[in-house]
């Protein structure tokens, strides 16, 4: 049975691709059979498996109605900005063994984010908690005010802070390359690994 990890957040320029494509890499690069679906109109997770390289793990790209019948064990959907309330979006939801949502260190991202959270927690109480729900402070740093102001917002929601990324170009140069981190070499991406731990971490047991 596939297992769909869906990236998921109304407000657009949150790091919704940074993630899918990460994600993806590194279930790559652990011999997972993994394919991405890039929702987003701009398509540029789809344009970051094309380029990239034939001598690293691959990934796959799907195209919605190929998804149900695909031959791959994880399923990494890129979801489009806007996708709240709609047919396209319970569906999604409803088939999706994990969803995380990335959120950016802004009061008003947080409280963007509010109603689309909440709207989860009631749909993983119809799912009985088949689904697992996280959230991702991307561009934080964890020592941060933005970090604590993160964890203050999600403490009433009862939803896990899987990790902070940091804002950095290490990511920007390995999208380029079509590479996630987990194809980089350990000592250019090794802060950056370490703050990874908890998500997958998080993704290996839940």
């Amino acid at each position: 049975m596939m297992k769909t990890i869906l990236i998921a957040n109304p407000k657009g320029g949150c790091g919704k691709t940074t993630l899918s494509v990460n994600i993806a890499g590194y279930l790559a690069n652990r011999g997972k059979p993994v394919a991405l679906l890039d929702m987003d109109r701009q398509q540029s997770a789809a344009l970051w498996s094309e380029t990239r390289p034939d001598d690293l793990p691959p990934v796959s790209t799907l195209k919605f109605n190929m998804a149900q019948s695909s031959p791959y064990k994880w399923l990494v959907v890129d979801s489009a900005a806007g996708l709240s309330g709609s047919n396209l979006a319970h569906s999604l939801i409803n088939r999706a063994s994990y969803i995380i949502v990335p959120i950016t260190p802004s009061l008003f991202d947080l409280h963007a984010s509010r109603d689309f959270l909440q709207a989860l927690l009631e749909e993983k109480k119809v799912r009985k908690s088949r689904c697992h729900i996280g959230v991702v402070g991307m561009r934080m740093d964890s020592r941060t005010r933005a970090a604590q102001a993160l964890e203050f917002f999600l403490s009433s929601l009862d939803l896990p802070v899987l990790a902070h990324l940091r804002e950095t170009q290490v990511y920007v140069n390995a999208a380029f390359e079509g590479k996630s981190l987990f194809d980089l070499p350990h000592h250019l991406a090794e802060r950056d690994l370490d703050q990874w731990s908890p998500l997958l971490g998080w993704l290996e047991k839940a």
